[in-house]
């Protein structure tokens, strides 16, 4: 039985990385596996917020830059206010689409798209 899936999206440079989802985005490290723990990169890091998980890679062939990650939220517009308080640039602000979800997109610094979505009825 399948249970839940994680995302793994791609970055140049882990610690910017973590910067970016830690700190502005809310994320908490879970954990940050290093083969050689004297080099910050290549890194493979757990982030968790509020039960939600993604996971950040700087290995060569886990993922291509560019991707976008959908991220299931309650309220678009609370998170909003919260992101754009500590200075997430916002790329798509919180809109009502026409397939009836309510949508805010951030693009964190490798260009992924972090979409986060509350969905329609």
């Amino acid at each position: 039985m399948l249970k839940h899936a994680i995302p793994v999206i791609h970055c140049t440079s882990s610690a910017r990385a973590e910067q970016f989802y830690c700190r502005l985005l809310g994320f908490d490290r879970r954990f940050a596996y290093r083969p050689q723990e004297s080099l910050p990169d290549p890194c493979y890091l757990g982030l968790l917020r509020d039960g939600a998980a993604i996971h950040v890679s700087s290995f060569p062939g886990d993922g291509a830059v560019g991707s976008a990650v959908y991220v299931v939220v309650d309220d678009v517009d609370t998170l909003y206010k919260e992101l754009a308080g500590r200075g997430v640039q916002i790329s798509l602000e919180p809109t009502d689409q026409t397939w009836g979800n309510r949508e805010m997109y951030v693009d964190d610094p490798d260009g992924n798209s972090v979409r986060f979505v509350q969905e329609g009825g």
